[in-house]
């Protein structure tokens, strides 16, 4: 008769669950046993039970069994851990670095500043007025630049001004100044308003 296979969950039932660890236990040992007298091996095994009652079996003294895990342990973990260290010490060496470089930084444009040049040489000064010199150079051209740019775009603009008029005086007929009206034109003008009785007239 093939045996059904066992699906593996919480036992409910306490009297079925208790019965079961008592078996599994001792077949557990049983096998630790084998084990440790077929292959040679070192075996230990530590069981607490739901109600916190502790089962073990040992091939030899457990103490000293647990004794060497705790040893081997604690050298994988140092050894583990090891890479990490690395990394953070890497890490502080590169934020002191960082922050010594920014210190020359600060140190360098206070002097471009102005500020504590008690303290330099006459070459580094001369360094320094050499630097500030191509920094207005590059500023002069920039701001040239600008200035450039901003009165091709007034030309333009002006240019736009002067279109617009000549299309409106086209749309609506106006006569350029300075231009002398004929006499026709002034008659063209005249009203026919009087004061009292209307006159004949030629």
């Amino acid at each position: 008769m093939v045996r059904g296979k066992i699906q593996i969950k919480k036992i409910e039932n306490t009297t079925s669950r208790q019965v079961t660890f008592s078996k599994r236990r001792k077949g557990l040992f049983k096998k630790a046993h084998e084990l440790s007298v077929l292959c040679d091996a070192q075996v230990a095994a530590i069981i607490f039970s739901q109600k916190g009652r502790l089962y073990d079996f040992a091939s030899s003294d457990i103490q000293k069994t647990i004794k060497r895990y705790a040893e081997y342990k604690g050298e994988y973990f140092v050894a583990e851990n090891h890479p990490i260290e690395q990394y953070v010490q890497g890490l502080k060496k590169e934020m002191v670095t960082m922050v010594e470089k920014i210190e020359m930084l600060e140190v360098h444009n206070r002097k471009l500043m102005g500020q504590n040049l008690a303290s330099c040489s006459v070459k580094e000064l001369q360094e320094i007025a050499t630097q500030i010199e191509k920094s207005l150079h590059i500023v002069r051209s920039r701001k040239a630049k600008l200035n450039g740019d901003e009165i091709q775009k007034l030309k333009a603009k002006e240019m736009e001004l002067k279109d617009e008029r000549v299309r409106l005086r086209g749309m609506v007929g106006e006569i350029p100044m300075g231009t002398p009206s004929t006499s026709k034109e002034r008659e063209d003008v005249e009203t026919d308003l009087f004061i009292g009785y209307p006159k004949s007239r030629p």
